[in-house]
């Protein structure tokens, strides 16, 4: 570490010193980290969570509720970061034509602040205290990333080209790279000829329902579209000169540790002390066993990034923070009847075991459930061949109204995960049916937020305890 780098350090341990100690002491501050891969609904979840802590009237399972005085937003409080645009995303949703919001592509934040009455035999005593909820919102795909920092770049591209063979558009790049002469003075266009099929492979793998899917801005450039640091790719391990192709493949790996995923886990992702990770569990399942096994690989691996466990209150201070709670949270529960809620939530935990078990050792209360953070269905009862189905019905993408059965999720998860872990191309036994529903039209009574399915008990598992 050079002079600037270690005063630099210092300077940020100086600053979190004093901001924690100020948390700590007079207005305590969580900070809830939200993420999840593509399409499993972080948007959604933030925008319901937040309405539904402004207007309480659905939130029974939130025990601190009755305790707060008020609650309202303030600006966030780090003037480099995007505001989660909290109201046009409400619109979105509850407007007169509902529809779903653009999904996440950078980070953004936004604090809800709440003004709490004390509770217990100091409560006679004791004033209102204030109490800030920090929301950060990031992409999944840049969580992916920080298991590169333990990664050469010859391990990266190793496990990159072992999973090409098997997934969407991967075939393309190996003829490209096979074509490629990575012992050749570096050019530009070379770097983006093997850089542009690989992203295009990506971006294949994610739409198909993979989830690992790394490096994750390569799916989401932002101003970075362009540059060298996302224009590289995983090639075979060789002894390449210096200034060829294949050693500036190398180079570039390394540029996108040190100028995008590092930075990133230094001024965002290292402060977070609370945690949910969203999952769409169900399309993985209707995408069948290699993109749930790939789901279970990547959830696992995520939670090596977290850092979990307990920090003690010096510890706390000084800024050694650690994730205390994580919530697994599978989404779109409004896609099945209230029947299968169970088995859904149990194949989340049977999903996630391995990367629950790393959390629970290290100290962090980890929890799984299924939820929807916006209702969109309403249940009803099917006839199909003299059996009654337990169904679900909401308003298609297409506007069309339509019931849907998805088919029994099985008792045992095992069932899912054996044939997953095992290889399999296909389930055995029937596939899992699922459909695109939009949001329902509501109509919200005074004091009542947009209607759910267990976020209330999401937020007792999350923040419950501070208020």
């Amino acid at each position: 570490m050079g002079i600037s780098d270690f005063a630099d350090s210092l300077a940020r341990r100086v600053e979190g010193v004093g901001a924690s100690v100020s948390e700590a002491l007079f207005e305590p501050v969580i900070r809830l980290g939200v993420t999840g891969l593509s399409r499993a609904g972080k948007t959604v979840f933030i925008t319901s969570l937040v309405a539904n802590l402004l207007d309480r009237g659905r939130m029974p399972a939130l025990s601190g509720a009755a305790q707060i005085r008020a609650a309202f937003l303030q600006p966030q409080p780090d003037d480099t970061v995007p505001r989660f645009d909290y109201e046009s995303h409400l619109a979105a949703l509850t407007g007169s034509a509902p529809h779903w919001p653009e999904g996440t592509r950078a980070i953004s934040e936004l604090r809800l602040s709440f003004r709490v009455a004390p509770s217990g035999f100091l409560g006679g005593v004791r004033g209102l205290r204030t109490v800030h909820l920090d929301i950060v919102d990031y992409p999944g795909e840049w969580l992916l990333d920080l298991g590169l920092m333990d990664k050469t770049f010859a391990q990266w591209s190793e496990g990159a080209l072992s999973r090409l063979a098997s997934r969407p558009r991967g075939d393309d790049y190996l003829a490209r790279l096979a074509a490629a002469d990575l012992g050749a003075p570096f050019g530009e266009p070379a770097a983006k000829a093997l850089a542009e099929p690989f992203t295009a492979h990506l971006q294949a793998a994610r739409e198909a329902g993979f989830s690992d899917c790394s490096p994750g801005r390569f799916l989401l450039p932002g101003e970075m579209a362009g540059s060298p640091v996302l224009t590289f790719a995983p090639i075979p391990p060789g002894d390449y000169p210096r200034g060829s192709l294949g050693r500036e493949m190398e180079r570039r790996f390394d540029a996108y540790k040190r100028e995008v995923v590092r930075p990133f886990f230094r001024d965002h992702f290292a402060r977070i002390d609370r945690q949910v990770v969203l999952v769409d569990v169900l399309g993985a399942i209707h995408a069948g066993p290699a993109a749930l096994e790939d789901l279970r690989q990547s959830m696992a691996g995520i939670l090596a990034a977290f850092r979990p466990g307990t920090a003690g209150f010096l510890a706390g201070l000084l800024g050694a923070r650690r994730v205390e709670k994580i919530l697994f949270a599978a989404t779109k529960a409004d896609h099945l009847h209230h029947s299968q809620h169970a088995r859904l939530t149990a194949i989340t935990e049977a999903l996630l075991r391995e990367a629950r078990d790393r959390a629970d050792f290290a100290g962090a209360k980890t929890q799984a459930m299924a939820i929807a953070a916006l209702r969109a269905t309403t249940e009803e009862t099917l006839t199909h061949d003299g059996r009654d189905l337990p169904a679900v019905r909401g308003r298609l993408l297409d506007g069309r109204n339509a019931a849907l059965y998805p088919g029994e999720l099985p008792a045992d998860p095992a069932q899912l995960l054996a044939p997953a872990r095992g290889g399999a191309q296909h389930w055995l036994d029937e596939d899992y049916a699922i459909m695109g529903f939009a949001p329902a039209a509501v109509q919200l009574r005074p004091g009542d937020g947009p209607p759910h399915i267990r976020l209330d008990r999401a937020a007792e598992f999350l923040i419950g305890d501070k208020l």
